[in-house]
């Protein structure tokens, strides 16, 4: 008997072909945090937000602050619920709004987890981001079959420890693609 179940992205990359110019998205890689017939939900982790830090955030919600964790930057997750902060994180995974993506990694957009990372007593390694991708049903697979995106299993080290304008090469390294020869040869027949 056929496994018919489908394909599920969650846990998965997407990484932007270069002939995605929306520049939401050109040259992102975004952790897709939900897969259900009903759409998908992302982060982008490669765009941080120019004049944004933790500090903003934490003044705005009135959370009290360490001066190292005033420093965090802010990444932009997306151009959907541009208002809503996402943490992106590892261990521990107890938090009030806490989502598990992989066995390792979950999104957390609670006031818990932000009150813990203010004081420096969150997770090891965290992305905070304000908005978050999505896509509403088929669409992501529409995308990707016209080679808009490249997709792959998440690699934490890339999200947490890639500096971030590296992280969308490095992403495509990760399976074997060299961006060098994929932007030298888009638009060339």
């Amino acid at each position: 008997m056929e496994n018919s179940s489908p394909v599920s992205f969650k846990g998965q990359f997407l990484m932007a072909m270069p002939l995605l110019l929306d520049q939401n998205f050109y040259q992102t890689v975004t952790c897709i945090c939900e897969y259900t017939p009903a759409g998908a939900v992302g982060v982008v982790i490669n765009r941080v937000h120019p004049s944004l830090s933790g500090k903003d955030i934490f003044n705005e919600l009135n959370i009290e602050s360490t001066s190292a964790s005033e420093l965090i930057p802010i990444h932009i997750g997306g151009p959907v619920h541009m208002g809503e902060i996402f943490v992106l994180h590892t261990p521990p995974f107890g938090w009030e709004g806490c989502f598990m993506i992989t066995s390792t990694l979950a999104m957390s957009n609670t006031r818990d987890i932000l009150e813990a990372v203010a004081m420096g007593r969150g997770p090891k390694s965290f992305i905070i981001a304000l908005g978050c991708a999505g896509w509403g049903p088929g669409q992501l697979e529409s995308e990707i079959k016209q080679n808009a995106w490249l997709t792959s299993p998440v690699f934490e080290e890339i999200i947490f420890d890639i500096p971030i304008e590296t992280r969308w090469e490095e992403a495509m390294k990760k399976v074997g693609v060299d961006p060098a020869m994929l932007l030298a040869t888009s638009g060339h027949a």
